[in-house]
C-alpha cells in the first residue's frame, strides 16, 4: 500500500514539474501514473548499477555526476512510457532537480517520524 501512495504523489509530482517546461510533455495523468512506476522500477533497478559503474566520475565531480544519471533515467523513461515526452538531455536534467523537489515536498506531510528518544540519566543503566 505504501508503494502505491509513493507512486500516486510522485505521478502528482511528475505532473507538477512538467508544468515549469516546455520541453516536458506528459499526455495526462493515467501516463503520469505510469511514468512514476516506471521510475521507480529503473530507480531500484538501473540506477544502483550506474553509481557502481561511475563511482569515478561521481567522486570527481563531488558528486554532480549523479544529477547526470538521473536525467538519464528520465530520459529511459520517456522512451519506454508512450505520452511522455521530453525534449532532449538539459530538460530531463532540470525535470529531475524539480522533480526531487517537488517529490520531497509533497511527501513531507505524509512521511513517518521517528519516534522521539526519552532522556535517560545515570540511573536509568542496568
Amino acid at each position: 500500500m505504501r508503494f502505491f501512495l509513493k507512486v500516486l504523489v510522485s505521478a502528482i509530482a511528475v505532473v507538477i514539474s512538467a508544468y515549469f517546461f516546455r520541453g516536458i510533455v506528459v499526455a495526462d495523468f493515467t501516463t503520469a501514473i505510469v511514468v512514476a512506476f516506471v521510475l521507480a522500477i529503473l530507480n531500484a533497478i538501473l540506477k544502483p548499477v550506474l553509481i557502481i559503474l561511475t563511482i569515478p566520475f561521481t567522486i570527481m565531480s563531488l558528486g554532480l555526476f549523479l544529477l547526470v544519471i538521473n536525467a538519464l533515467i528520465i530520459q529511459l523513461a520517456a522512451y519506454i512510457v508512450r505520452g511522455f515526452d521530453v525534449a532532449g538531455f538539459w530538460p530531463a536534467l532540470f525535470f529531475a532537480i524539480i522533480l526531487s523537489l517537488v517529490t520531497w515536498l509533497l511527501e513531507l506531510p505524509v512521511r513517518p517520524r521517528p519516534p522521539r528518544n526519552r532522556h535517560y540519566n545515570d540511573t536509568d543503566w542496568h
